[in-house]
């Protein structure tokens, strides 16, 4: 039975949907204060957060990096405005997926599921015996693990699975639509900010600093390809499509 750490200060909202997932299936476990819920974080140790940005003392942006900084469990934020800039900054602090209020459990729970599911390897990929090399990063599929030039690489579930989309056909560029539909399994013509937002929250993971782009690249007007360097650092995809596209 998956655990799941609601953080709400609405107790009307918190309510509703405990309510809502236990009759899910989910045992629910709520805070009503973002200090509350990372003290119950540390004893809980749940598989899903479902995180309020506006909550009283420490702020929902707060929790959602302090959080992300000790345990790459899946969270899922809430906002109010979802056509505001909350939705980027929350999901540039580490959050997986969000929802608008006023929450429909419906929606939320498919969520979940969907962030539960992302634990695992994509459907289109198989588990190999051994690990992937790309130049300094090593891709393990059947143990789920990333390294980089010998040290792990801790990511979060929709990070892994975005690494695992791109890197399955190096020089094969897929559009933000096709990576929404296989990471965050979202098949309606979707919000292109979660793509970007862990787009560059995983280059950053890469060692990409400054928008340098090693291993993801932008193909501007499409979406994004995954470039295996060779030895000697240059990029190494298939024919030319490689150099089609700037960085």
């Amino acid at each position: 039975m998956p655990r799941v750490l609601l953080i709400e200060d609405d107790p009307a909202v918190r309510r509703g949907v405990q309510l809502a997932l236990r009759h899910e299936g989910h045992e629910v476990f709520a805070a009503a204060s973002g200090e509350e819920g990372l003290e119950r974080f540390r004893f809980i140790r749940p598989e899903v957060v479902v995180l309020d940005l506006m909550l009283p003392g420490i702020a929902g942006l707060d929790v959602c990096r302090r959080i992300r900084e000790q345990d790459q469990v899946p969270i899922i934020i809430v906002t109010a405005r979802g056509d505001d800039v909350d939705v980027v900054v929350g999901l540039e602090a580490g959050a997986d997926d969000y929802v608008v209020k006023p929450v429909r459990a419906r929606v939320l729970e498919a969520r979940i599921r969907a962030v539960l599911r992302r634990l695992g390897p994509p459907a289109s990929t198989s588990a190999r015996p051994r690990p992937e090399t790309h130049g300094d990063l090593a891709v393990d599929r059947a143990g789920l693990t990333v390294t980089l030039r010998g040290e792990p690489v801790l990511l979060a579930p929709s990070e892994l699975r975005l690494l695992l989309t791109l890197s399955a056909s190096p020089g094969q560029v897929l559009s933000r639509q096709q990576l929404l539909e296989a990471v965050w399994e979202h098949s309606y013509h979707g919000d292109i900010r979660l793509v970007d937002a862990c787009v560059k929250r995983l280059r950053g993971k890469l060692g990409e600093p400054g928008g340098e782009a090693r291993y993801i690249h932008t193909v501007r007007g499409f979406g994004y390809r995954f470039v295996a360097p060779a030895a000697d650092g240059s990029a190494r995809t298939a024919g030319t499509a490689a150099r089609s596209a700037g960085s």
